[in-house]
Protein backbone atom coordinates (compact mmCIF):
# COMPACT_ATOMS: atom_id res chain seq x y z
CA UNK A 1 0.00 0.00 0.00
CA UNK A 2 1.39 3.40 -0.98
CA UNK A 3 2.05 5.88 1.79
CA UNK A 4 -0.68 8.48 2.17
CA UNK A 5 0.19 12.16 1.99
CA UNK A 6 0.12 14.32 5.13
CA UNK A 7 -3.14 16.20 5.46
CA UNK A 8 -4.38 19.73 5.82
CA UNK A 9 -7.19 20.40 8.29
CA UNK A 10 -9.24 23.59 8.43
CA UNK A 11 -11.34 24.47 11.48
CA UNK A 12 -13.99 27.14 10.94
CA UNK A 13 -14.78 28.74 14.26
CA UNK A 14 -11.16 28.23 15.28
CA UNK A 15 -11.38 30.81 18.07
CA UNK A 16 -13.78 28.56 19.97
CA UNK A 17 -12.96 27.53 23.52
CA UNK A 18 -13.34 23.93 22.26
CA UNK A 19 -10.30 24.15 19.97
CA UNK A 20 -7.81 22.86 22.60
CA UNK A 21 -10.00 19.76 22.91
CA UNK A 22 -9.67 19.28 19.16
CA UNK A 23 -5.89 19.74 19.25
CA UNK A 24 -5.60 17.18 22.03
CA UNK A 25 -7.50 14.67 19.92
CA UNK A 26 -5.32 15.23 16.87
CA UNK A 27 -2.11 14.94 18.89
CA UNK A 28 -3.32 11.67 20.42
CA UNK A 29 -4.00 10.23 16.95
CA UNK A 30 -1.06 11.68 15.01
CA UNK A 31 0.56 8.31 14.26
CA UNK A 32 -2.59 7.31 12.39
CA UNK A 33 -3.44 10.81 11.16
CA UNK A 34 -0.25 12.59 9.99
CA UNK A 35 -1.24 16.25 9.90
CA UNK A 36 0.87 18.67 7.93
CA UNK A 37 -0.89 21.90 8.85
CA UNK A 38 -3.95 23.14 10.70
CA UNK A 39 -5.75 26.34 9.77
CA UNK A 40 -7.93 28.05 12.36
CA UNK A 41 -10.46 30.41 10.80
CA UNK A 42 -12.69 32.97 12.47
CA UNK A 43 -14.45 36.27 11.85
CA UNK A 44 -13.41 39.81 12.76
CA UNK A 45 -15.48 39.76 15.97
CA UNK A 46 -13.61 36.63 17.04
CA UNK A 47 -10.13 37.89 16.19
CA UNK A 48 -8.93 38.32 19.78
CA UNK A 49 -10.06 34.85 20.82
CA UNK A 50 -8.55 33.36 17.67
CA UNK A 51 -5.17 34.84 18.56
CA UNK A 52 -5.34 33.51 22.12
CA UNK A 53 -6.51 30.01 21.13
CA UNK A 54 -4.16 29.88 18.15
CA UNK A 55 -1.10 30.53 20.29
CA UNK A 56 -2.20 27.91 22.77
CA UNK A 57 -2.85 25.40 19.98
CA UNK A 58 0.67 25.92 18.67
CA UNK A 59 2.08 25.48 22.19
CA UNK A 60 0.23 22.16 22.46
CA UNK A 61 1.82 20.93 19.23
CA UNK A 62 5.24 22.27 20.23
CA UNK A 63 4.97 20.28 23.47
CA UNK A 64 4.25 17.14 21.44
CA UNK A 65 6.82 15.13 19.44
CA UNK A 66 5.23 16.31 16.18
CA UNK A 67 6.10 19.15 13.83
CA UNK A 68 2.73 20.71 12.97
CA UNK A 69 2.19 24.34 12.04
CA UNK A 70 -0.98 26.16 13.14
CA UNK A 71 -2.08 29.00 10.84
CA UNK A 72 -4.55 31.70 11.86
CA UNK A 73 -6.68 33.66 9.42
CA UNK A 74 -9.87 35.68 9.05
CA UNK A 75 -9.91 34.76 5.34
CA UNK A 76 -11.94 31.57 4.98
CA UNK A 77 -11.16 31.11 1.31
CA UNK A 78 -7.41 31.35 1.93
CA UNK A 79 -7.68 28.58 4.50
CA UNK A 80 -9.92 26.26 2.46
CA UNK A 81 -7.59 26.01 -0.53
CA UNK A 82 -6.67 22.30 -0.99
CA UNK A 83 -8.00 21.27 2.45
CA UNK A 84 -8.48 17.56 3.11
CA UNK A 85 -10.88 17.94 6.05
CA UNK A 86 -12.95 20.93 7.13
CA UNK A 87 -14.39 20.96 10.64
CA UNK A 88 -17.07 23.45 11.61
CA UNK A 89 -17.69 24.62 15.19
CA UNK A 90 -18.96 28.17 14.84
CA UNK A 91 -21.75 30.11 16.52
CA UNK A 92 -23.43 32.79 14.40
CA UNK A 93 -23.98 35.79 16.67
CA UNK A 94 -21.65 34.38 19.34
CA UNK A 95 -22.87 33.79 22.90
CA UNK A 96 -24.99 36.95 22.92
CA UNK A 97 -27.21 35.33 20.27
CA UNK A 98 -27.55 32.26 22.46
CA UNK A 99 -28.56 34.40 25.42
CA UNK A 100 -31.31 36.02 23.32
CA UNK A 101 -32.43 32.57 22.10
CA UNK A 102 -32.86 31.56 25.73
CA UNK A 103 -34.22 34.67 27.38
CA UNK A 104 -36.92 35.66 24.87
CA UNK A 105 -38.82 32.33 25.10
CA UNK A 106 -38.35 32.20 28.88
CA UNK A 107 -39.85 35.69 29.17
CA UNK A 108 -43.10 34.14 27.90
CA UNK A 109 -42.87 31.00 30.04
CA UNK A 110 -41.52 28.81 27.23
CA UNK A 111 -38.30 26.80 27.19
CA UNK A 112 -35.23 28.78 26.17
CA UNK A 113 -32.48 26.34 25.16
CA UNK A 114 -29.63 26.19 22.67
CA UNK A 115 -30.85 23.31 20.47
CA UNK A 116 -34.43 22.68 21.66
CA UNK A 117 -37.60 24.71 21.25
CA UNK A 118 -37.64 28.23 19.82
CA UNK A 119 -33.96 28.86 20.58
CA UNK A 120 -32.84 25.78 18.69
CA UNK A 121 -34.96 26.76 15.70
CA UNK A 122 -33.39 30.22 15.58
CA UNK A 123 -29.89 28.85 15.91
CA UNK A 124 -30.67 26.82 12.80
CA UNK A 125 -32.11 29.88 11.01
CA UNK A 126 -28.85 31.77 11.58
CA UNK A 127 -26.51 28.87 10.91
CA UNK A 128 -27.85 27.06 7.85
CA UNK A 129 -27.26 29.90 5.34
CA UNK A 130 -23.68 30.23 6.62
CA UNK A 131 -22.90 26.50 6.34
CA UNK A 132 -24.29 26.55 2.80
CA UNK A 133 -21.96 29.43 1.88
CA UNK A 134 -19.04 27.43 3.28
CA UNK A 135 -20.07 24.50 1.08
CA UNK A 136 -20.08 26.74 -1.99
CA UNK A 137 -16.49 27.78 -1.20
CA UNK A 138 -15.52 24.14 -0.69
CA UNK A 139 -16.93 23.15 -4.08
CA UNK A 140 -14.52 25.61 -5.64
CA UNK A 141 -11.46 25.40 -3.39
CA UNK A 142 -11.36 21.88 -1.92
CA UNK A 143 -13.85 19.73 -3.86
CA UNK A 144 -12.46 16.47 -2.46
CA UNK A 145 -12.58 17.49 1.20
CA UNK A 146 -14.79 16.01 3.89
CA UNK A 147 -16.95 18.38 5.93
CA UNK A 148 -17.09 17.29 9.58
CA UNK A 149 -19.79 19.36 11.26
CA UNK A 150 -20.02 19.94 15.00
CA UNK A 151 -21.99 23.18 14.75
CA UNK A 152 -25.36 22.97 16.49
CA UNK A 153 -28.09 22.14 15.83
CA UNK A 154 -25.82 19.53 14.26
CA UNK A 155 -28.50 17.33 12.74
CA UNK A 156 -30.34 20.10 10.91
CA UNK A 157 -27.14 21.83 9.85
CA UNK A 158 -25.68 18.60 8.45
CA UNK A 159 -28.94 17.67 6.71
CA UNK A 160 -29.09 21.10 5.05
CA UNK A 161 -25.62 20.49 3.62
CA UNK A 162 -26.89 17.29 2.00
CA UNK A 163 -30.35 18.48 1.00
CA UNK A 164 -29.75 22.08 -0.04
CA UNK A 165 -25.98 22.23 -0.47
CA UNK A 166 -25.93 19.02 -2.55
CA UNK A 167 -22.74 18.00 -0.76
CA UNK A 168 -22.57 14.32 0.18
CA UNK A 169 -19.15 14.28 1.84
CA UNK A 170 -20.50 15.50 5.16
CA UNK A 171 -20.77 13.88 8.56
CA UNK A 172 -22.48 15.46 11.56
CA UNK A 173 -21.15 14.84 15.04
CA UNK A 174 -22.18 15.13 18.66
CA UNK A 175 -20.38 14.32 21.88
CA UNK A 176 -23.52 13.00 23.63
CA UNK A 177 -23.33 9.38 22.34
CA UNK A 178 -19.65 9.20 23.23
CA UNK A 179 -20.35 10.46 26.75
CA UNK A 180 -22.86 7.63 27.17
CA UNK A 181 -20.46 5.01 25.84
CA UNK A 182 -17.69 6.21 28.12
CA UNK A 183 -19.78 6.31 31.31
CA UNK A 184 -22.27 3.47 30.99
CA UNK A 185 -20.03 0.36 30.87
CA UNK A 186 -18.71 0.94 34.40
CA UNK A 187 -22.27 1.05 35.76
CA UNK A 188 -22.58 -2.69 35.05
CA UNK A 189 -18.95 -3.65 35.73
CA UNK A 190 -17.91 -3.75 32.08
CA UNK A 191 -15.47 -1.93 29.80
CA UNK A 192 -16.42 -0.39 26.49
CA UNK A 193 -14.57 -3.00 24.45
CA UNK A 194 -16.83 -5.67 25.99
CA UNK A 195 -20.03 -3.99 24.80
CA UNK A 196 -21.75 -3.39 21.48
CA UNK A 197 -23.82 -0.22 21.12
CA UNK A 198 -26.62 0.51 18.66
CA UNK A 199 -27.93 4.08 18.42
CA UNK A 200 -30.88 5.38 16.42
CA UNK A 201 -32.76 8.67 16.23
CA UNK A 202 -31.90 12.29 15.54
CA UNK A 203 -29.23 14.59 16.90
CA UNK A 204 -30.06 15.33 20.55
CA UNK A 205 -33.02 12.98 20.16
CA UNK A 206 -31.71 9.43 19.95
CA UNK A 207 -32.13 6.16 21.84
CA UNK A 208 -29.76 3.23 22.16
CA UNK A 209 -29.47 -0.42 23.08
CA UNK A 210 -26.45 -2.22 24.50
CA UNK A 211 -25.23 -5.82 24.23
CA UNK A 212 -22.44 -7.65 26.07
CA UNK A 213 -19.57 -9.71 24.64
CA UNK A 214 -21.78 -12.81 24.50
CA UNK A 215 -24.50 -11.02 22.52
CA UNK A 216 -26.84 -10.73 25.49
CA UNK A 217 -28.75 -7.45 25.68
CA UNK A 218 -27.80 -5.50 28.82
CA UNK A 219 -29.85 -2.36 28.19
CA UNK A 220 -32.12 -3.08 31.15
CA UNK A 221 -29.12 -3.60 33.43
CA UNK A 222 -27.94 -0.08 32.63
CA UNK A 223 -31.46 1.30 33.12
CA UNK A 224 -31.53 -0.34 36.55
CA UNK A 225 -28.08 1.18 37.30
CA UNK A 226 -29.46 4.67 36.63
CA UNK A 227 -31.91 4.23 39.50
CA UNK A 228 -29.16 3.08 41.84
CA UNK A 229 -27.58 6.51 41.39
CA UNK A 230 -24.80 5.66 38.92
CA UNK A 231 -23.53 8.26 36.41
CA UNK A 232 -24.43 7.47 32.80
CA UNK A 233 -22.72 10.44 31.16
CA UNK A 234 -25.50 13.04 30.93
CA UNK A 235 -23.81 16.23 29.58
CA UNK A 236 -22.84 18.92 32.07
CA UNK A 237 -25.17 21.44 30.43
CA UNK A 238 -28.34 19.40 31.11
CA UNK A 239 -30.17 19.46 34.45
CA UNK A 240 -29.91 15.96 35.90
CA UNK A 241 -33.39 14.50 36.21
CA UNK A 242 -34.14 10.78 35.74
CA UNK A 243 -37.01 9.69 33.55
CA UNK A 244 -39.84 7.78 35.16
CA UNK A 245 -38.69 4.18 35.69
CA UNK A 246 -41.94 2.75 34.35
CA UNK A 247 -41.43 4.62 31.06
CA UNK A 248 -37.88 3.34 30.73
CA UNK A 249 -39.06 -0.21 31.42
CA UNK A 250 -41.65 0.17 28.64
CA UNK A 251 -39.19 1.69 26.14
CA UNK A 252 -36.56 -0.98 26.69
CA UNK A 253 -34.06 1.51 25.29
CA UNK A 254 -31.84 4.15 26.86
CA UNK A 255 -32.71 7.76 26.11
CA UNK A 256 -30.22 10.59 25.71
CA UNK A 257 -29.95 13.46 28.19
CA UNK A 258 -31.78 15.85 25.88
CA UNK A 259 -34.90 13.69 26.09
CA UNK A 260 -35.39 15.26 29.52
CA UNK A 261 -36.74 18.32 27.72
CA UNK A 262 -39.51 16.16 26.25
CA UNK A 263 -40.14 13.39 28.77
CA UNK A 264 -39.83 15.68 31.81
CA UNK A 265 -40.84 18.92 30.09
CA UNK A 266 -42.69 20.38 33.07
CA UNK A 267 -39.78 19.96 35.47
CA UNK A 268 -37.10 21.05 32.98
CA UNK A 269 -39.07 24.19 32.14
CA UNK A 270 -39.47 24.96 35.86
CA UNK A 271 -35.71 24.56 36.40
CA UNK A 272 -34.93 26.73 33.38
CA UNK A 273 -37.27 29.46 34.57
CA UNK A 274 -35.67 29.40 38.03
CA UNK A 275 -32.27 29.99 36.42
CA UNK A 276 -33.73 32.68 34.15
CA UNK A 277 -35.03 34.57 37.17
CA UNK A 278 -31.96 33.79 39.29
CA UNK A 279 -28.39 32.99 38.23
CA UNK A 280 -29.12 33.60 34.55
CA UNK A 281 -29.67 31.29 31.60
CA UNK A 282 -27.17 28.65 30.53
CA UNK A 283 -25.73 31.00 27.90
CA UNK A 284 -25.09 33.64 30.56
CA UNK A 285 -23.40 31.03 32.75
CA UNK A 286 -21.28 29.73 29.85
CA UNK A 287 -20.18 33.28 29.07
CA UNK A 288 -18.57 33.47 32.51
CA UNK A 289 -16.97 30.04 32.09
CA UNK A 290 -15.58 31.10 28.71
CA UNK A 291 -14.08 34.26 30.18
CA UNK A 292 -12.30 32.12 32.76
CA UNK A 293 -11.09 29.68 30.10
CA UNK A 294 -9.65 32.39 27.89
CA UNK A 295 -7.79 33.86 30.86
CA UNK A 296 -6.24 30.40 31.34
CA UNK A 297 -5.46 30.12 27.63
CA UNK A 298 -3.50 33.37 27.78
CA UNK A 299 -0.94 31.74 30.09
CA UNK A 300 2.21 31.26 27.97
CA UNK A 301 3.09 28.22 30.07
CA UNK A 302 -0.19 26.40 29.36
CA UNK A 303 0.38 23.73 26.71
CA UNK A 304 -2.43 21.25 27.45
CA UNK A 305 -6.21 21.24 27.68
CA UNK A 306 -7.34 22.54 31.11
CA UNK A 307 -9.79 20.51 33.17
CA UNK A 308 -12.20 23.47 33.35
CA UNK A 309 -13.11 22.90 29.68
CA UNK A 310 -15.35 20.00 30.74
CA UNK A 311 -17.73 22.55 32.29
CA UNK A 312 -18.62 23.78 28.80
CA UNK A 313 -20.72 20.67 28.15
CA UNK A 314 -18.56 19.63 25.19
CA UNK A 315 -16.45 16.94 26.82
CA UNK A 316 -15.26 14.24 24.38
CA UNK A 317 -15.63 16.57 21.39
CA UNK A 318 -12.18 15.53 20.19
CA UNK A 319 -13.10 11.87 20.44
CA UNK A 320 -16.04 12.46 18.11
CA UNK A 321 -14.32 14.70 15.54
CA UNK A 322 -10.82 13.25 15.52
CA UNK A 323 -11.90 9.62 15.56
CA UNK A 324 -14.17 10.27 12.57
CA UNK A 325 -11.43 11.98 10.58
CA UNK A 326 -8.89 9.28 11.46
CA UNK A 327 -11.33 6.53 10.50
CA UNK A 328 -12.02 8.12 7.10
CA UNK A 329 -8.33 8.75 6.44
CA UNK A 330 -7.22 5.20 7.30
CA UNK A 331 -10.41 3.51 6.03
CA UNK A 332 -10.76 1.91 9.47
CA UNK A 333 -14.54 1.36 9.28
CA UNK A 334 -14.90 1.97 13.02
CA UNK A 335 -18.22 2.10 14.82
CA UNK A 336 -19.01 5.79 15.37
CA UNK A 337 -22.36 7.45 16.05
CA UNK A 338 -22.87 10.13 13.40
CA UNK A 339 -25.48 12.12 11.54
CA UNK A 340 -25.68 10.76 8.03
CA UNK A 341 -28.25 9.87 5.40
CA UNK A 342 -30.79 7.34 6.69
CA UNK A 343 -30.71 4.93 3.74
CA UNK A 344 -33.20 2.65 5.48
CA UNK A 345 -31.42 2.35 8.83
CA UNK A 346 -34.61 3.61 10.51
CA UNK A 347 -37.49 2.48 8.28
CA UNK A 348 -39.90 4.80 10.12
CA UNK A 349 -38.24 7.80 8.40
CA UNK A 350 -37.59 8.64 4.72
CA UNK A 351 -34.41 7.16 3.25
CA UNK A 352 -33.10 10.55 2.11
CA UNK A 353 -33.39 12.33 5.47
CA UNK A 354 -30.57 12.73 8.00
CA UNK A 355 -30.51 10.58 11.13
CA UNK A 356 -28.09 10.07 14.01
CA UNK A 357 -27.22 6.39 14.02
CA UNK A 358 -24.47 3.89 14.69
CA UNK A 359 -22.38 3.68 11.53
CA UNK A 360 -19.20 2.16 10.19
CA UNK A 361 -17.01 5.07 9.11
CA UNK A 362 -14.34 4.60 6.47
CA UNK A 363 -12.93 6.13 3.29
CA UNK A 364 -16.36 6.29 1.64
CA UNK A 365 -17.93 7.96 4.65
CA UNK A 366 -20.56 6.64 7.04
CA UNK A 367 -22.43 3.41 6.36
CA UNK A 368 -25.49 3.53 8.59
CA UNK A 369 -26.19 0.32 10.52
CA UNK A 370 -29.78 -0.88 10.28
CA UNK A 371 -31.65 -0.44 13.56
CA UNK A 372 -35.12 -1.47 12.47
CA UNK A 373 -38.56 -0.01 13.21
CA UNK A 374 -39.31 1.69 16.50
CA UNK A 375 -42.27 1.14 18.79
CA UNK A 376 -45.28 3.51 18.45
CA UNK A 377 -44.26 6.02 21.15
CA UNK A 378 -40.72 6.49 19.86
CA UNK A 379 -41.88 6.35 16.24
CA UNK A 380 -44.42 9.10 16.91
CA UNK A 381 -41.87 11.35 18.60
CA UNK A 382 -39.32 10.74 15.86
CA UNK A 383 -41.63 11.46 12.94
CA UNK A 384 -42.89 14.65 14.58
CA UNK A 385 -39.35 15.87 15.30
CA UNK A 386 -38.03 15.03 11.84
CA UNK A 387 -40.88 16.84 10.09
CA UNK A 388 -40.34 19.81 12.39
CA UNK A 389 -36.66 19.80 11.39
CA UNK A 390 -37.54 19.71 7.69
CA UNK A 391 -39.78 22.76 8.15
CA UNK A 392 -36.99 24.58 10.01
CA UNK A 393 -34.49 23.84 7.25
CA UNK A 394 -36.85 25.01 4.50
CA UNK A 395 -37.64 28.22 6.38
CA UNK A 396 -33.92 28.88 6.98
CA UNK A 397 -33.16 28.55 3.27
CA UNK A 398 -36.19 30.42 1.90
CA UNK A 399 -36.95 32.98 4.63
CA UNK A 400 -40.60 31.89 4.46
CA UNK A 401 -42.38 33.24 7.56
CA UNK A 402 -45.32 30.87 7.18
CA UNK A 403 -42.95 27.90 7.16
CA UNK A 404 -41.24 29.27 10.28
CA UNK A 405 -44.65 29.34 11.97
CA UNK A 406 -45.24 25.75 10.86
CA UNK A 407 -41.95 24.73 12.49
CA UNK A 408 -42.89 26.54 15.71
CA UNK A 409 -46.31 24.90 15.88
CA UNK A 410 -44.86 21.43 15.25
CA UNK A 411 -42.21 21.78 17.95
CA UNK A 412 -43.29 20.00 21.17
CA UNK A 413 -41.65 22.70 23.31
CA UNK A 414 -43.79 25.49 21.84
CA UNK A 415 -47.56 25.56 22.56
CA UNK A 416 -49.18 26.83 19.35
CA UNK A 417 -51.05 30.11 19.37
CA UNK A 418 -50.58 33.83 19.78
CA UNK A 419 -47.73 33.53 22.31
CA UNK A 420 -45.72 31.31 19.95
CA UNK A 421 -46.16 33.86 17.15
CA UNK A 422 -45.07 36.67 19.48
CA UNK A 423 -41.91 34.77 20.47
CA UNK A 424 -41.16 34.11 16.80
CA UNK A 425 -41.58 37.80 15.97
CA UNK A 426 -39.38 38.99 18.84
CA UNK A 427 -36.64 36.53 17.94
CA UNK A 428 -36.72 37.75 14.33
CA UNK A 429 -36.25 41.33 15.54
CA UNK A 430 -33.51 40.27 17.99
CA UNK A 431 -31.48 38.46 15.31
CA UNK A 432 -32.12 40.90 12.47
CA UNK A 433 -28.46 41.28 11.46
CA UNK A 434 -28.04 37.51 11.04
CA UNK A 435 -31.29 36.79 9.18
CA UNK A 436 -31.10 38.51 5.77
CA UNK A 437 -33.50 35.97 4.25
CA UNK A 438 -36.22 37.18 6.60
CA UNK A 439 -35.47 40.85 5.89
CA UNK A 440 -38.87 41.75 4.41
CA UNK A 441 -40.83 40.22 7.29
CA UNK A 442 -38.57 41.83 9.89
CA UNK A 443 -39.15 45.24 8.31
CA UNK A 444 -42.91 44.63 8.53
CA UNK A 445 -42.63 43.70 12.20
CA UNK A 446 -40.58 46.81 12.94
CA UNK A 447 -43.22 48.98 11.24
CA UNK A 448 -45.84 47.28 13.41
CA UNK A 449 -43.83 48.36 16.48
CA UNK A 450 -42.85 44.88 17.70
CA UNK A 451 -40.45 45.24 20.63
CA UNK A 452 -38.56 42.76 22.81
CA UNK A 453 -40.07 42.12 26.23
CA UNK A 454 -36.99 40.76 28.03
CA UNK A 455 -34.72 43.57 29.25
CA UNK A 456 -31.42 41.74 28.72
CA UNK A 457 -32.29 40.56 25.21
CA UNK A 458 -33.61 44.01 24.28
CA UNK A 459 -30.47 45.77 25.52
CA UNK A 460 -28.21 43.34 23.63
CA UNK A 461 -30.22 43.98 20.48
CA UNK A 462 -30.13 47.76 20.91
CA UNK A 463 -26.35 47.54 21.33
CA UNK A 464 -26.11 45.64 18.04
CA UNK A 465 -24.90 42.48 19.80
Amino acid sequence: MSEKKPIKIVTIGGGSSYTPELMEGFIKRYEELPIKEIWLVDIEDGKEKLEIVGKMAQRMWDASPYDVKVYLTLNRREALKDADFVTTQFRVGLLNARIKDERIPFSYGLLGQETNGAGGIFKAFRTIPVILSIVEDMKELCPNAWLINFTNPSGMVSESVMRYGKWDKVIGLCNVPIASMMAEPATIGKTLDQLTYRFAGLNHFHWHKVYDECGKEVTQDIIDAIYSGKDTGVPENIHKLPLFKEQYDAMKMLACGYHNYYYRQEEMLKHGLEEYHGVGTRGQQVKKTEEELFELYKDPALDHKPEQLAKRGGAHYSDAACETIASIYSNANRHIVVTTRNNGAIPDLPSDCAVEVSSFVGATGAKAIAFGPLHPAERGWLQCMKNMELCVEEAAVTGDYGMALQAFFLNPQIPSGETAKRVLDELLIAHKKYLPRFKKKIEELEKEGVTIKDDVARELTEQGL
